[in-house]
């Protein structure tokens, strides 16, 4: 079902994202996480994707399994890094006589060991074009991806959001933040993206800490902030992981009881493979706010 109908039934959406793992172990852990969060039925979820074949093959196989062995609804990430327009096309293509419709449309992170993005000669240069190449030649639906903070290579966030609508445009029907640890940045966001007209849902991305030295390394690579409260008890706590765990899920606990209170259309989990605190979260949260029910005729 495409992922834009399960944002209109009318309750918040719950989605997770999971990364195809390098080994067996990964794939049996990763196994054992889906599993855990099947029964909290989560309205889809997504799966990452390797540039240059790294991870290609694997994305495809668990987004075909998710839907098959668990029935869940799946959505690929396809990135543009490294890849022609035929590559692109083939794997669309791949992905569609599998029966996926889902696809998170992305320019990509450059390769391990740069530090700029290279399009292919005969590639794309902006997620809004592999939007539009998607959208013209296969109809999926797409999603997008977004920076309350900005993203790392925007000059501003005025042109960032100038980019964003751009890609909204081009056929982007919902977008999924990066994440953030201060709600005031998802919500001074939307309003932002509002006054441009940019009116497709915006899922805010959330990522449980759990450990001091991980959180400090993500948030240094994708430009994001953690308030300075939270960060200095953080790294008083460093050294006592149970310490960090508590305090890391108590806080995206409140991050998601406010956003949900105050609007948001959905939370979609950074779960890094990992279920017992994004399970911990999401008991909570289906408290007050039960899953969604698919529409009638669906």
């Amino acid at each position: 079902m495409r992922i834009r109908e399960l944002l209109s039934c009318g309750r918040p959406s719950i989605s997770f994202e999971f990364f195809p793992p390098k080994d067996q172990a990964g794939f049996d852990r990763l196994r054992e996480t889906i599993a855990s969060l099947r029964d909290l039925q989560p309205t889809y979820v997504s799966v990452t994707y390797g540039a240059g074949g790294s991870t290609r093959e694997k994305t495809l196989d668990i987004v075909s399994r998710l839907r098959a062995d668990y029935g869940i609804e799946a959505m690929a990430h396809l990135t543009c890094v490294g890849a022609s327009r035929d590559e692109l096309r083939a794997v669309l293509q791949t992905l569609r006589d599998a029966g996926v419709e889902n696809v998170l449309a992305l320019r990509g992170d450059p390769p391990r060991g740069s530090d700029r993005f290279e399009p292919h000669p005969d590639g794309f240069a902006f997620a809004s074009e592999l939007v539009a190449f998607a959208r013209s030649d296969f109809g999926f639906c797409l999603g997008g991806a977004c920076y309350p903070e900005g993203h790392v290579e925007a000059t501003n966030l005025e042109e960032d959001l100038a980019h964003l609508k751009y890609k909204v445009e081009a056929g982007c029907e919902y977008l999924i933040t990066q994440l953030f640890f201060d709600n005031q940045m998802y919500f001074d966001f939307v309003a932002r993206a509002r006054a441009i007209g940019i009116g497709v849902p915006i899922l805010p991305g959330i990522m449980p800490i759990t450990n001091v030295a991980q959180v400090e390394r993500f948030t240094k690579m994708c430009g994001a902030s953690i308030p300075e409260p939270l960060m200095d008890e953080l790294r008083r706590l460093k050294d006592d992981h149970d310490a960090v765990l508590a305090l890391g899920v108590a806080h995206a606990t409140a991050q998601c009881l406010e956003l949900l209170q105050r609007g948001a259309p959905g939370i979609h989990f950074y779960t890094l493979n990992k279920s017992p605190a994004t399970r911990t979260i999401l008991v909570a949260l289906r408290t007050a706010y039960p899953p969604a029910r698919t529409p009638a005729g669906s």
